[in-house]
């Protein structure tokens, strides 16, 4: 039976400063992170919710908190929800289509008490929607997420830690050729 950890983390006051996206903030995307030629941007959403880790030991003397999924729901800039994010990594929108994504960049991002910044390349699709046509997923703007760096050793292996971030996503799909 899996151990439940009775620690959620929550960076209440940083997190309340990052709810609003409709301004973009005064942030370069890293080159590392930028989609390839002949994307657009089809839809950017902000995202609030959880990273959950397990407790895992490494070896004997050695314990970590490992990454088990996301769980976030994802708004537009007027705050209104359409869609969810979870493992995979998973996006999935309201009219049910759905995008799982690949890492296939990292950067530190500008805090360094936050998850990294992420490209994902699309590697699955479902559904019929938005999402069925998403070739890339961008993770910015980060704020918190990281699990702690103690609280995790051989009694705690199999206990879960949920941490409170919030993110924007920012989803591409293939330019559209033109019929001139």
């Amino acid at each position: 039976m899996m151990k439940q950890f009775a620690l959620t983390v929550v960076a209440g006051a940083a997190l309340a400063g990052c709810a609003d996206m409709t301004v973009a903030p005064p942030m370069t995307i890293p080159d590392s992170l930028k989609v390839p030629d002949g994307q657009v941007l089809m839809m950017k959403t902000q995202a609030s919710g959880f990273q959950i880790y397990q407790c895992k030991a490494l070896d004997a003397a050695k314990y970590e908190w490992t990454l088990l999924a996301p769980e976030a729901t994802l708004y537009d800039a007027s705050g209104n929800q359409v869609g969810k994010h979870y493992a995979g990594p998973t996006w999935e929108t309201l009219d049910g289509s759905k995008v799982v994504g690949e890492v296939k960049a990292k950067d530190a991002g500008t805090d360094a008490t936050a998850i990294p910044w992420l490209l994902l390349a699309a590697k699955s699709h479902a559904g019929d929607g938005i999402f069925s046509s998403v070739t890339y997923v961008q993770r910015l703007f980060t704020v918190a997420g990281k699990a702690p760096p103690d609280g995790c050793d051989g009694g705690h292996v199999g206990a879960e830690l949920r941490v409170a971030y919030k993110a924007a996503y920012y989803f591409y799909a293939v330019r559209p050729a033109s019929g001139i």
